[in-house]
């Protein structure tokens, strides 16, 4: 291997605001935010805004998103050229 070309891998907390739930593992990816973990290290923190402990799909339940106006948005917006009755 080429030295100096690969990120540095280490331990990141990953915080997943949306369920509150943070997880130790580890990443390459770079941040600014630290975190004193349960274990007194401090760790980089990534805050994500879904994981498994908030994916509809793990956790079995579904969260309704506010999409009131959006179809009507898009609609209104492309209605000249894909909404065209024939």
């Amino acid at each position: 291997m080429k030295p100096d070309i690969h990120p540095k891998y280490r331990p990141v907390v990953f915080h997943d605001v949306s369920a509150d739930e943070k997880f130790l593992t580890s990443s390459a990816v770079t941040t600014k935010d630290t975190i004193t973990w349960e274990d007194g290290n401090e760790y980089p923190l990534v805050k994500v805004d879904i994981s498994s402990a908030s994916h509809p799909f793990y956790t079995g339940k579904q969260k309704f998103l506010d999409t009131a106006g959006r179809v009507e948005k898009f609609q209104k917006k492309f209605a000249g050229n894909y909404f065209k009755k024939k």
